[in-house]
């Protein structure tokens, strides 16, 4: 049976990696630039006094609204490693997966392989030559038997 890593990876999602995700998501949209750039532009206007200086309620330089954004770029940043640290242990665990299913695969090309040569020298075909460029292949930096 073979695994799919990705609904494998599914079932231990918290709750909180679940949040942090689909904020994150949409941190990352336009959406998300629209809603900073009417929220900023109404609190300027509002403060700036220009609908009625009894809505004024953050003076220039407005220190609550700075304070309200750090702390957003605070929990938005820490929203953002936490997926980002998810998505690298997903990234491990394929890679390993990956690994996994390239040693499988070589083995069985291995004896695949050592059956053909057994079948061409039964037939009384000479693939000595062939098989001396195989072996010339794995010799390569980096190719590993």
């Amino acid at each position: 049976m073979v695994l799919n890593a990705n609904n494998e990876l599914k079932k231990f999602k918290t709750i909180e990696d679940n949040a942090a995700d689909k904020i994150t998501s949409f941190a990352g949209t336009m959406n998300f630039v629209y809603l900073h750039f009417i929220w900023f532009g109404v609190w300027v206007l509002l403060n700036l006094g220009i609908i009625g200086a009894g809505v004024k309620f953050d003076n220039f330089p407005f220190g609550l609204l700075t304070l309200i954004v750090s702390l957003e770029a605070i929990f938005l940043s820490t929203f953002v490693m936490i997926s980002q640290n998810r998505q690298s242990n997903a990234a491990e665990i394929r890679s390993e997966l990956d690994y996994q299913t390239d040693v499988k695969a070589e083995k069985e090309i291995d004896i695949i392989m050592e059956t053909l040569k057994r079948v061409a020298e039964k037939d009384g075909i000479k693939v000595d030559d062939l098989f001396d460029k195989l072996e010339d292949v794995r010799k390569l930096p980096g190719v590993k038997k």
